[in-house]
């Protein structure tokens, strides 16, 4: 039994004819009769009955026929399924971002894939850079939004592509006496502790921040260290300390802290799009696509 000739039971079920049904399923009648006849003899049972004037469904024919038509329902289901999957149209991704993209890239990437991609569930997964490399390495997310570059077996194994651009900024508790200026110059913060993530949550930016208050002549002091950015704010406004956080965190506005621009301003720090190289998901890759041409 094939699904040719689940069709052709149900094409004959519905025409009651066999030149009709033949036509339909554009085959000469023949064939298609030694087709029907092929089935009822694998069955053991007659489907159809068969006069000069007419042809009409069995009791075993009605409940088969009945049956075919699930089938054969059910095998377009999977077949539109298998098309879907494969050009990423359906299935899952599970995709890593730091604190700062909930600011202002993943969310707009976000609308766009989720409008483009309705039949993908996204699951979302807040990370620092170094667990979503690890994790991303192991096979746990499909995707990752974090800063680069990347260290240790994960970078061997990971492709990176930076998808946006952002200035670091000074975060002041409110009250400070350095909150009431424009910008910064970062010297003037080199007494000041500082609150901090772990360097091995992020080495890349971490690296980074610190190079800029090397550059300005001194080494930070951290007094506290968080892992989450908006935990670092919130320290901040705490007056536990002071902090160098990218702009992106400064988009979500509060009273009790003041972002300042640095003077001069200091080098710009990158979000990074970060997959397994050669991931053939096709969800990856039309996640990927939604970057193509401009950074986000």
């Amino acid at each position: 039994m094939n699904l040719q000739q689940l069709r052709y039971a149900v094409a004959l079920a519905e025409e009651l004819h066999f030149g009709r049904a033949a036509t339909r399923e554009g085959v000469r009648q023949p064939p298609f009769s030694r087709q029907i006849g092929k089935l009822e003899e694998e069955l053991g049972v007659r489907l159809f009955e068969r006069t000069t004037r007419q042809v009409r469904l069995t009791p075993a024919g009605e409940a088969f026929v009945a049956e075919a038509r699930a089938a054969l329902a059910h095998a377009d289901r999977a077949a539109e399924s298998a098309r879907l999957a494969g050009r990423g149209e359906s299935g899952r991704l599970v995709l890593g971002f730091v604190g700062s993209a909930a600011n202002g890239t993943l969310p707009k990437v976000l609308r766009r894939f989720r409008a483009r991609y309705p039949g993908v569930d996204v699951e979302l997964r807040e990370l620092p850079t170094a667990q979503q490399a690890e994790e991303l390495r192991q096979g746990r997310l499909d995707v990752g939004l974090l800063h680069a570059p990347l260290a240790g077996a994960a970078a061997e194994v990971l492709s990176t592509r930076t998808v946006a651009r952002e200035p670091l900024l000074a975060a002041l508790p409110a009250h400070h006496p350095h909150a009431a200026r424009t910008s910064l110059p970062l010297a003037a913060l080199a007494r000041e502790p500082f609150v901090m993530f772990p360097r091995r949550y992020g080495p890349g930016l971490h690296d980074q921040i610190t190079g800029v208050a090397r550059a300005a002549g001194f080494e930070p002091r951290i007094v506290q260290e968080a892992v989450q950015m908006q935990t670092i704010v919130g320290l901040v406004a705490a007056g536990i300390g002071v902090s160098i956080v990218p702009e992106s965190v400064a988009r979500v506005r509060r009273g009790d802290v003041a972002f300042r621009p640095l003077a001069p301003p200091a080098r710009v720090v990158t979000l990074d799009l970060a997959w397994r190289t050669g991931d053939a998901n096709p969800a990856v890759r039309n996640f990927r696509s939604l970057f193509d041409g401009a950074l986000a």
